[in-house]
């Protein structure tokens, strides 16, 4: 019984887990250039694997836990905008910026220019060129395909465009941004610039509320299981103790 009770207790808090995932994506249904992150679960065999990895006493049990949540890379929809300063990649790319805790990446192409006549994102974060951040000055702005950028017709700059390796872990921080292992972002190869238009998060909202609810069933199921499991020790403590006392 103690190993069902510790399995169902795991399986609960997995699920609980996964519920954050599924409420963060349907959060960013809405967020340009916003990546979905899904849930991964995987089996674990307690007494087979050292008790560092899962608290669990010795007893033979198979449960699930929650092993990662995966990033979803796939395109999302490119919606035309008009805005010369509006940019979304069609491909695997993503641009570079510079914060404060150095380089990360994102799809969300939403730029502005600064005071300090800056390219910069949503958030006021540099977004790089190939030879560092990007001047604006006043001016008709073209971006080309390749993100070359000219203003009143004379070049300003390029955008640095990077790619990752398909094994590449990317870790979302929030606010689009992504960082991966330093030396994984390459030269984008695959990618091209489309100027006065913006990716659509890749989050299907339709398929994230059936995932809602099938985790929130999950875990209903249970707290069932260790309602059940409680109610079955209560009753041994009130029944089996006072015969060992007497």
């Amino acid at each position: 019984m103690d190993s069902g009770y510790y399995a169902a207790c795991t399986a609960l808090m997995s699920r609980m887990r996964a519920l954050d995932t599924v409420a963060d994506n349907l959060a960013n249904v809405s967020t340009s250039g916003y990546r979905g992150q899904h849930s991964v679960f995987q089996s674990v065999l307690a007494g087979l694997r050292p008790l560092a990895s899962s608290q669990l006493s010795q007893a033979v049990n198979d449960y699930g836990v929650l092993g990662e949540t995966r990033l979803d890379l796939s395109q999302g929809t490119l919606e035309r905008t008009g805005a010369e300063l509006d940019m979304a990649i069609e491909g695997p790319g993503f641009f570079v910026v510079q914060t404060a805790n150095g380089k990360v990446f994102t799809r969300n192409g939403n730029f502005h220019v600064s005071n300090q006549n800056e390219l910069v994102t949503a958030s006021g974060d540099p977004v790089m060129g190939e030879n560092g951040p990007i001047t604006m000055l006043d001016g008709s702005v073209t971006v080309s395909s390749d993100g070359t950028i000219s203003i009143n017709g004379a070049l300003s700059g390029k955008l640095s465009l990077v790619e990752f390796p398909a094994h590449t872990s990317l870790e979302s921080l929030g606010q689009t941004y992504y960082s991966a292992s330093p030396g994984e972002a390459k030269p984008a190869q695959a990618s091209t610039i489309h100027q006065g238009t913006l990716e659509a998060s890749n989050v299907s909202a339709v398929s994230s509320v059936v995932e809602l609810i099938s985790v929130q069933r999950a875990a209903e199921m249970m707290q069932h299981v260790l309602a059940m499991f409680n109610s079955d020790i209560n009753k041994v403590a009130t029944q089996e103790l006072p015969r060992v006392n007497s």
